[in-house]
């Protein structure tokens, strides 16, 4: 190597390594399958996961409206033959049966699926833990989260299912728990939570959509990553408002340290394999 191109190289170098949170200029392409640790749960997720909750609410979804039940397992496992083990659903977008359809063909142990919980009580979050399984047609769920945490002081509120999780984990029913959060408050509360393993957060380069003004979201997630806490990022396209912006999208999201994985909800095969096509072609730019 020529003296002018190691100087330049060293800079490069130098230059990468002090650019937090952002990843080295100098690492390996990343891909959509990559199997990553969620923070310090044991438990390994495909860095990109199958999110089935377009527009969610009232127990139907873009994916549920548009591809129903064998669609919808149609396009997981294509997802899963692309490598892609994770699984994002949730009670609110109604996807459990069609989880279920999914898992006639692929091996329980073989993916990942998390879910989410609107429970406060101890008795809903039972009743929950018991008809989620049911639906979905397995014996335990790995990831379990408090689903949509606005108010500050959710720990208070959500005591009661917080502890029948914490018992769940201890018997083997689930695999780590945890919150998604939709406002600041919520998202600091999470950070100092012992309780919470996992994180859902709100997280793209243009702020859309997110608990706060960018900076302060990725100053709290920093902090919570290096306590150990898996984190795992959406509305990455911004709720679909950043369509037309999909490669910065995940460039920013891909840089980011502090981020494990994240989910996006793809509504058919083609968004599937044109967002897995894209990640290892995206190169870092600061």
């Amino acid at each position: 190597m020529k003296r002018r191109e190691f100087i330049r190289y060293s800079a490069l170098t130098a230059s990468a390594l002090t650019l937090s949170p952002y990843t080295n200029l100098l690492a390996e392409k990343k891909h959509a399958y990559d199997i990553i640790n969620l923070g310090n749960t044991g438990i390994q997720v495909s860095r990109l996961a199958m999110g089935t909750g377009t527009h969610g609410v009232n127990r139907r979804s873009n994916q549920t409206e548009k591809l129903g039940i064998k669609g919808v397992a149609d396009l997981l496992h294509a997802a899963y033959d692309n490598g892609i083990n994770f699984w994002d659903s949730a009670d609110q977008y109604g996807t459990h049966p069609h989880l279920k359809e999914a898992l006639k063909g692929i091996e329980r142990e073989k993916v990942v699926i998390l879910t989410k919980t609107h429970a406060t009580t101890a008795a809903e979050m039972k009743a929950d833990l018991d008809r989620f399984r049911k639906e979905i047609g397995t014996d335990y769920l790995d990831i379990v989260l408090l689903h949509l945490m606005t108010d500050p002081e959710w720990p208070k509120e959500k005591e009661g299912a917080m502890e029948v999780l914490a018992r769940a984990r201890e018997d083997g029913i689930i695999r780590t728990h945890g919150v998604s959060c939709h406002t600041f408050g919520a998202l600091e509360a999470a950070s100092k939570s012992d309780w919470v393993q996992v994180d859902l957060a709100r997280i793209n380069p243009e702020g859309i959509v997110m608990d706060a003004e960018i900076p302060a979201v990725v100053k709290v997630l920093e902090n919570m990553h290096k306590n150990g806490k898996g984190i795992i990022g959406m509305k990455v396209l911004g709720g679909g408002r950043l369509r037309n912006q999909v490669d910065e999208c995940l460039r920013y999201v891909l840089n980011l340290n502090c981020v494990d994985a994240f989910t996006i909800g793809q509504e058919n095969i083609k968004e599937m394999k044109d967002l897995i096509s894209r990640i290892p072609d995206i190169n870092p730019q600061f």
